[in-house]
């Protein structure tokens, strides 16, 4: 029976750190008020809020780069791209095209998943899919953000801008035969679209429209439009309901336990939701791994990049059962479990 692996990984985050001090030089707030609400002490933005050159794009090659070493492969044994990203290089097309001509691979599809906080669990289930499936063999799986170009500094987004960072995370997923591996066991997508508004970009979109307000009614467009909004605590009321879903689906399917597992890395959303789940499941502190601290929500690649880290840091070992599970805009919501 064909299964689909984790056979490299790789992350990658812009240099320029951006402390709670920092931005408390931006607008009203400070280390305390951040690190109360969020957990969040820093995070990484692109030096330049307006550079071409450090595009989202650009970050998911960095980090390929890195999985595609680690797996001892190359672009050119790629088949299929799967790119999760909220903040695209371009309107359109999406990223996995523009990443696809930037590692050189040949010409592979790519497809881009628009699914926010969710957007990495929800292309590493459909990568998945396709590798047993036994339609492609080599897949990139990336979640890459640059949320910096697009934040509102001032007082009216404070809400919301402290908690964003930039950065990338990569993996390749691979179809394996081996008896003695066992690979992804279960995964699970879900969605409540009567929710959209608490938590969005509105602008630009067909529901607001978009040439004729910049050309003719450019007063009309509001900040509040343009900018993300987000109910906070009505998000995370929904986030700690779902997430205990999602990871009880997964476990139940691949008929294990919270006991079972040896490391759970959530989305990194709050640091609070986290820590709730946490204490739910009864999950010791070395079962579970956060890294909001030090790079903030980067959305589709926060649970790419925590996974990353934890392998680096040696807290995922060969055999290891692993839970990935995120919430967010949309409502989206998902798990994958899997067997390092």
């Amino acid at each position: 029976m064909i299964k689909s692996v984790i056979k490299g990984y790789g992350y990658y985050v812009p240099e320029n750190v951006v402390t709670n001090d920092d931005l408390s030089k931006l607008m009203t707030t400070n280390d305390e008020w951040i690190t109360e609400r969020t957990g969040i002490k820093e995070r990484r933005h692109r030096k330049n809020r307006n550079d071409s050159e450090e595009t989202t794009a650009f970050l998911a090659k960095k980090a390929a780069e890195k999985a595609l070493e680690k797996a001892n492969l190359t672009a050119k044994d790629l088949d299929f791209i799967v790119f999760a990203t909220l903040s695209p290089d371009y309107f359109f097309p999406g990223s996995g095209v523009v990443l696809q001509e930037m590692l050189g691979c040949d010409t592979i599809g790519a497809l881009d998943v628009r699914n926010q906080c969710s957007g990495f669990v929800y292309s590493m289930s459909v990568a998945d899919a396709f590798i047993k499936a036994g339609t492609y063999k080599n897949i990139l799986v990336v979640g890459a953000e640059v949320h910096s170009f697009g934040l509102d500094f001032t007082d009216d987004g404070r809400g919301v801008s402290v908690i964003f960072g930039d950065g990338a995370g990569a993996i390749i997923l691979s179809a394996s035969e081996d008896e003695n591996e066992e690979g992804v066991l279960a995964v699970n997508m879900h969605s409540e679209g009567k929710y959209a508004e608490e938590l969005a970009v509105k602008f630009p979109g067909t529901k607001l429209g978009w040439m004729d307000r910049v050309l003719y009614e450019p007063e009309a467009v509001e900040r509040q439009d343009i900018y993300p909004v987000m109910n906070g605590n009505f998000v995370f009321k929904h986030a700690v309901s779902r997430f205990p879903e999602t990871m009880m689906e997964a476990l139940t399917k691949a008929g294990k336990t919270p006991e079972d597992l040896d490391m759970f890395i959530p989305h990194q959303a709050n640091l609070r939701i986290a820590q709730f789940v946490q204490q739910k499941f009864g999950l010791p502190d070395e079962k579970i791994f956060n890294n909001i601290q030090k790079y903030g929500n980067t959305t589709a690649a926060s649970i790419p990049i925590a996974l990353c880290e934890a392998l680096d840091q040696g807290k995922i070992k060969k055999g290891d059962l692993v839970l990935l599970s995120a919430f967010g805009s949309g409502f989206t919501w998902g798990s994958v479990l899997f067997r390092y």
